[in-house]
């Protein structure tokens, strides 16, 4: 009786085990010093990691045992291997407080996959509490892909503590931050400002490339937490009333 469901589980979590070798691939190319081929890595992690829930629901495959191994390998990709590869660009230097902070982004996303998995109700969603463990990481890959040159120039270097210090506080924060909507009519009616965002980061990354991959990451966040403000303004108004 279970044996198609079985079957059909198998397709999503073979994409899940290709998205936990990429991550355990990136950490290899960064302790070899290929950096900006580790940065790249961590993105064909994140398109596996697309395509293995995408893949759950097409095949009608979503399991409790599915998401449990896509939050392990996404502590690998999106954890590990990104502290690892901040670290060896750039707190090396910093001896054991390079360690420390360059271990923020996993030890933040542990805590991040952690409650994301007991809070979870079903398997559909149309937001996420906390940034999401991925969007960290691609924004610090993509910042390492847009600024490293045999290391990172002033000012730039002095952005980095502070982008460490605030994906790891938004990935344990309170703040919702939106799914991307499905490409469909109903998706475009429900939430056209998405589709509007997605053409103008086109737009951005085909004009700056890696610079515009890391400002549309930038640009997310930011459209994020602008929003958990402009809510929580609203509220308070409300109640004072």
């Amino acid at each position: 009786m279970n044996r198609p469901r079985l079957t059909r589980s198998v397709i999503p979590n073979l994409f899940t085990a290709l998205n936990m070798f990429c991550g355990f691939l990136s950490i290899l190319s960064a302790s070899e010093g290929n950096f900006n081929y580790a940065a790249w890595l961590i993105f064909v992690a994140g398109l596996f990691d697309a395509l293995d829930g995408l893949v759950a629901r097409l095949t009608n495959s979503t399991s409790e045992l599915g998401i449990e191994l896509d939050s392990l390998s996404d502590i690998i990709s999106f954890g590990a291997a990104p502290s690892f590869l901040i670290f060896k660009t750039y707190f090396y230097q910093m001896e054991v407080w390079g360690i420390i902070l360059a271990s923020l982004i996993l030890i933040a996303g542990g805590f991040r996959l952690a409650r994301f998995n007991i809070q979870m109700v079903g398997f559909e969603k149309s937001f996420f509490i906390g940034l999401p463990i991925p969007s960290a990481a691609l924004t610090i890959a993509s910042f390492v892909l847009a600024f490293y040159s045999n290391g990172f120039t002033e000012p730039i270097s002095f952005m980095i503590i502070p982008l460490i210090f605030v994906l790891s506080f938004l990935m344990i924060s309170n703040i919702r931050f939106e799914t991307i909507p499905k490409f469909s009519i109903g998706g475009l009616k429900e939430k056209p400002f998405h589709f509007l965002f997605l053409a103008a980061s086109a737009v951005l990354i085909i004009s700056m490339y890696k610079r515009g991959i890391f400002l549309t990451f930038v640009f997310m966040i930011l459209i994020g937490i602008f929003r958990h403000l402009y809510h929580r303004i609203i509220s308070l108004k409300r109640n004072n009333i």
